[in-house]
């Protein structure tokens, strides 16, 4: 079995080492949440610092031109784009993952008149299932549809506008086959519409090998563009003149300072746009992107399965017989970045291992979650992760009341 001098040997062999010098890192900290919150680039301190103290407090209404407020949805797009697999006038960030959801389900509808079912599955994350089901609420005709992964294809039929569903499994990590389920909603005349959020920063994705109709993500996971940061979403170029926004919002106005009375869409995916942006988010989002310019996606998934695989064959090694049960898949093809543990133990585990400075999470109902991002997650870490566990199953560490009590947050 692997030891910690190995570990430390591999890291100073890896291609993506120099990355890590790019986040800031609290000290004794061995962070496996990038999956929920992406760690904070260095930089992003000194560009919201620009423009608060220049762009806001000195260039005042005139950085909305001066600075590139108003096309940051655009440009902070181009540079998503070339993380999913897209153009740069295929993509805009703008909003939330939800809002976005809900925009283009609702378009997706439309665009299929006379078919009447979003179909998805009960392991979608719940709030893609809960927009699904609130439109087919505010609509009235249109039904929700949810069944198992696996009888997906089969539940393709006539009746079906769009299939949503996550490009990686929020708890398994499972890699869903995004070519082949579209091209099956294709076959049948529906559309499909992935959720990239715990997929895009963590694996290769391209949405144009897939012929992916539509597309959404977040960017504050592997994209660490802090908390809250501006989601985004994907129409295919083709589909961009007939897709109409549910949301009339005047930044998504073919002569939006007309301030005139009757909405026009504007042309492209610029319609997809609502309200006005945050110019401080949209900075440290664009601020964390830059970090991606250069990022081999290859070597990134490679380092993805070293660390997930290592993780698993030393948990499985050294908590053995604590009724520790994986909860991802044991292929790596078919595994993204972060790994899954069931334990009946799995909440008050996570908290024991938080109170000595690892950082993973729980999902109920007993879910221990450890996310691995590769651009500053180490080898070392994952032993040192590992160890701790070890520890606190071998020790019962987490049987004791402060742990077992529970968090509105975890």
């Amino acid at each position: 079995m692997t030891d910690r001098a190995a570990c430390v040997a591999r890291d100073a062999a890896d291609p993506l080492r120099r990355f890590r010098d790019l986040f800031h890192i609290p000290a004794g900290l061995i962070y496996l949440d990038g999956n929920s919150l992406g760690m904070m680039p260095k930089a992003a301190p000194a560009r919201l610092d620009g423009v608060i103290t220049g762009e806001w407090a000195e260039g005042l209404i005139r950085s909305w031109t001066d600075a590139g407020w108003w096309d940051q949805p655009r440009s902070v797009g181009a540079k998503l784009a070339r993380l999913v697999g897209a153009d740069a006038d295929e993509v805009v960030a703008t909003d939330s993952t939800s809002v976005n959801l809900f925009k283009l389900l609702v378009a997706a509808v439309k665009l299929r008149p006379g078919r009447r079912v979003i179909l998805t599955d009960p392991d979608n994350f719940p709030t893609d299932i809960y927009i699904a089901q609130g439109i087919a609420a505010m609509l009235g005709d249109v039904t929700v549809k949810v069944v198992p992964l696996a009888d997906i294809p089969a539940a393709i039929d006539e009746s079906v506008a769009v299939v949503t569903l996550s490009h990686v499994d929020y708890k398994t990590s499972a890699i869903n086959d995004m070519a082949a389920l579209t091209a099956r909603a294709h076959a049948a005349g529906a559309l499909a519409l992935w959720d990239l959020s715990h997929s895009a920063g963590a694996i290769e994705v391209d949405l144009h090998a897939a012929r992916a109709d539509f597309a959404v993500g977040c960017g504050y996971k592997y994209l660490n563009g802090g908390p809250g940061a501006p989601a985004y979403l994907y129409i295919r170029r083709d589909l961009q003149a007939a897709a109409q926004p549910p949301i009339a919002g005047w930044w998504g106005h073919s002569e939006p300072f007309a301030f005139a009375t009757d909405y026009r869409p504007a042309t492209g995916i610029s319609r997809f746009l609502c309200g006005t942006q945050s110019p401080l988010a949209m900075a440290a989002l664009d601020t964390a992107l830059d970090i991606w310019s250069d990022v081999d996606m290859k070597a990134l998934r490679a380092k993805a399965i070293g660390l997930t695989e290592l993780f698993i064959a030393l948990v499985e090694t050294h908590c053995a017989g604590h009724k520790l049960r994986l909860a991802v898949p044991r292929d790596a093809a078919h595994r993204a970045s972060h790994v899954s543990f069931h334990h009946p133990e799995g909440y008050a585990a996570m908290r024991a291992m938080r109170a000595r400075g690892v950082i993973g999470d729980f999902r109920s109902p007993d879910v221990m979650r450890f996310g691995f991002t590769p651009l500053y997650t180490s080898y070392a870490d994952v032993f040192d992760a590992a160890a701790h566990m070890a520890d606190i199953f071998a020790t019962r560490a987490y049987d004791q009341a402060e742990f077992r009590a529970r968090e509105k947050v975890t």
